[in-house]
C-alpha cells in the first residue's frame, strides 16, 4: 500500500490540490523539534571521536570500535560512545583539539540531553538501504529495545518514497511522537520517538 506524504498546512486549512490520507496521522506544524539534517547527530558524535583520536585521549582500537559501534547499527548509545571523554581530556587540558572535541560533545549533549540522560539515536538510512525494520522486545526483531515496557512486536519502520514511516503495531503502551500518540505517521530528522519507556531520537 502507497502511504501519501503527510500534508503540513497553514491556517487557510489542508492544501486542494492534496488530501491527507486517513491512515497517516496528520500531526500539528507547530511541534516542538530541532531542524536537522539526516546523519548530523551520528557526524557530529564522529568528529568528537576523531579529535579525541587525534590528541591520542582514544587509542586507535578504542577509536575503531567506538566508529563501529557508530555506524553499524540502527541504535546508538551517545553516552557510550563519547560520555567518558571529560574525564579523559584533564590528561590535555591545552590542547586546540581537544577544544574542537569539547564543543562537539557538549554541543550534541546541549542539543539532547545531559549525561547518561540523552535519548539514544534512531540512526535511519535515508538513502533506502533497508524497506522495513521491526522494532520490539524480541531478541528477532531489526531494533531491539529490551525494556519491560516495549512489546515484544511493537512498532514497524517502513522506507517509502524517499521517508520513513512509523507504525504502532498495537502495542500494550502505546508509541509517542513529539509528545503526541500516534499510530501510523512520517518521521524526520530531529523527531523525538517514546517506545514504552525507551526514548529515541529519530537521526
Amino acid at each position: 500500500m502507497r502511504v501519501e506524504a503527510v500534508t503540513r498546512h497553514g491556517p487557510q486549512g489542508p492544501s486542494r490540490s492534496r488530501k491527507p490520507r486517513p491512515d497517516v496521522d496528520n500531526r500539528s506544524p507547530l511541534r516542538q523539534t530541532s531542524i536537522m539534517s539526516p546523519g548530523s547527530s551520528r557526524q557530529r558524535l564522529e568528529r568528537a571521536l576523531k579529535d579525541a583520536h587525534a590528541e591520542g585521549i582514544l587509542s586507535e582500537n578504542t577509536f575503531i570500535h567506538r566508529l563501529e559501534l557508530l555506524f553499524d547499527g540502527p541504535l546508538i548509545d551517545p553516552a557510550r560512545l563519547v560520555g567518558d571523554l571529560k574525564a579523559r581530556e584533564r590528561h590535555y587540558p591545552f590542547s586546540a583539539a581537544v577544544e574542537r572535541m569539547k564543543a562537539a560533545s557538549s554541543q550534541f549533549w546541549r542539543l539532547h540531553g545531559i549525561g547518561n540522560s540523552a535519548p539514544s539515536l534512531l540512526a535511519l538510512d535515508w538513502d533506502g538501504g533497508h524497506e522495513e525494520l521491526v522494532i520490539g522486545r524480541n531478541p528477532g526483531c531489526d531494533i531491539v529495545l529490551p525494556g519491560p515496557s516495549v512489546s515484544r512486536i511493537h512498532a514497524r519502520l517502513s522506507f517509502r518514497d524517499g521517508s520513513w514511516i512509523l507504525q504502532d503495531l498495537g502495542s500494550t503502551n502505546g508509541t509517542i511522537v513529539n509528545g503526541d500518540p500516534v499510530g501510523r505517521c512520517k518521521l524526520q530528522p530531529g523527531d523525538r520517538v517514546v517506545i514504552g519507556d525507551e526514548r529515541l531520537l529519530v537521526d
